[in-house]
């Protein structure tokens, strides 16, 4: 995963769905890992890892979509 930037890493699948849904509206192709644990969903995160070329505007995209 050399070319792959982790941007952003929650517990809340919620959270993790929408913004892989937002990024990739927006041309930014998006690898969720889930490496929360299978019975107990409080250990252990989702992670959203996007193109390292494209870090800059993930991060923009994200961060002006967790304001709204």
């Amino acid at each position: 995963m050399n070319n792959w930037y982790l941007l952003h890493a929650t517990q809340n699948l919620s959270e993790a769905s929408i913004l892989k849904g937002m990024l990739e509206e927006n041309s930014v192709p998006v690898l969720l890992v889930n490496k929360q644990d299978s019975s107990y969903l409080n250990f252990g995160d989702i992670e959203l890892y996007v193109p390292s070329h494209l870090k800059d505007i993930a991060k923009h995209l994200v961060d002006h979509g967790l304001m709204n």
